[in-house]
């Protein structure tokens, strides 16, 4: 059995034909397509058959491929759709088939679209058959998976179909997006549900997705704070609309200290200084820069803090005009008092002192280039 230690999804003891047993013995022989017809369904299911199928198929006649197609439709069909090596010979199919037979393959999915979409191996098929069939087919995918679409979205497989559909189907046939409606919050909590709403955000026009903003909104202070949460926020900073964008950044004024200083909201934190308009970013760094009441600066908090120091060192980045040389005058003092009296002296202040230096260079070359 020394030949078979790579073939661990295989039983030990699999019976092979004769056939097959020759092509994985001999290595030296040129196999062709028609060496292999009549053990299609069995080459599929081998792991160097099923290679071996898949490279034919780029380059196969459209007879062989009608040859090959007939042993596997329909009563093979679902079989190899979930077999770990089988799917891909059917995804090929897909790829490379005329478009009566992408249909006729499609057709035998019907009616087991919702187990298939569940299955590790049934869900890349599900996903390749959405982007080659035509739009009524596609269609037809959508309606059986309608009534469940919550349970694919949560579910590790599942997901990445819905995810496709949002993707490749037209828009107005994707009316389960209504069934988001009331589950924002949950969806974007959710390590598979935070990226089917990414997906919405990114693929579907304004009616479909504003009221999932809209909703979003509601509880933006706490999605930032969430490690799946926070991604959702981020995409809508980074690829939203300006109104939506400024939305979130207006929730964030009077927190980003707060926020800065959190394992999740510290990314939203950097994102949102990043995608800000000027007076927005101007505004938020202006308030990283004005002592608390009880005196405190919140530079030094956030020079000392494992999260906020990379939102400081953001701030450093964008930082604009006669802002930038007050936010730098703040940040130096302290690095030296840091230096002098911490006996860890950690990576994180040795990066904002390298940014100081960085943009100390700059404006001096600015200042030299004005005199000239």
């Amino acid at each position: 059995m020394a030949g078979r230690r790579n073939d661990v999804h295989e039983p030990a003891m699999a019976l092979r034909s004769p056939l097959l047993e020759e092509f994985r013995a001999n290595k030296a022989r040129k196999w062709d397509l028609r060496d292999i017809f009549g053990y299609v369904v069995e080459f599929s299911g081998d792991q160097h058959g099923s290679r071996f199928i898949q490279q034919k198929l780029e380059t196969a006649t459209s007879e062989e491929k009608q040859l090959m197609f007939d042993e596997i439709v329909p009563n093979n069909t679902l079989q190899l759709i979930q077999d770990v090596f089988g799917n891909y010979v059917i995804q090929k199919l897909f790829e490379h088939g005329t478009q009566v037979q992408k249909t006729v393959l499609a057709n035998t999915m019907e009616g087991h679209v919702l187990p298939l979409s569940l299955q590790m191996y049934g869900c890349r098929v599900v996903q390749k058959a959405v982007e080659y069939v035509l739009p009524e087919q596609q269609g037809a995918f959508v309606k059986e998976l309608e009534p469940h679409v919550l349970k694919c979205v949560k579910d590790a497989n599942g997901n990445h179909v819905i995810q496709k559909l949002i993707e490749r189907v037209s828009p107005e046939r994707l009316a389960f997006i209504n069934s988001f409606r009331g589950n924002v919050y949950d969806l974007s909590t959710h390590p598979y549900g935070c990226r089917v709403l990414q997906r919405c955000f990114e693929h579907l026009p304004e009616d479909q997705t504003r009221p999932l903003l809209d909703e979003l909104h509601r509880y933006m202070i706490n999605l930032m704070q969430d490690q799946f949460g926070n991604y959702v926020v981020q995409f809508v900073l980074e690829h939203g609309k300006a109104t939506d964008r400024a939305q979130v950044i207006l929730k964030l004024r009077g927190q980003i200290l707060q926020m800065a200083r959190h394992k999740f909201a510290s990314n939203v934190c950097e994102k949102a200084l990043m995608t800000a308009d000027a007076d927005s970013r101007r505004i938020l760094i202006e308030e990283i820069m004005t002592p608390k009441a009880d005196g405190v600066s919140p530079i030094v908090t956030m020079m000392k803090d494992q999260f906020a120091n990379y939102v400081l060192q953001r701030a450093l980045g964008v930082v604009e005009g006669e802002q930038r040389e007050r936010l730098m005058n703040l940040v130096r003092p302290q690095l030296v008092s840091m230096r002098r009296y911490s006996s860890a002296y950690s990576k994180h202040l040795i990066s904002i002192e390298r940014l100081l230096e960085k943009y100390s260079k700059s404006s001096d070359s600015v200042q030299d280039y004005a005199a000239i």
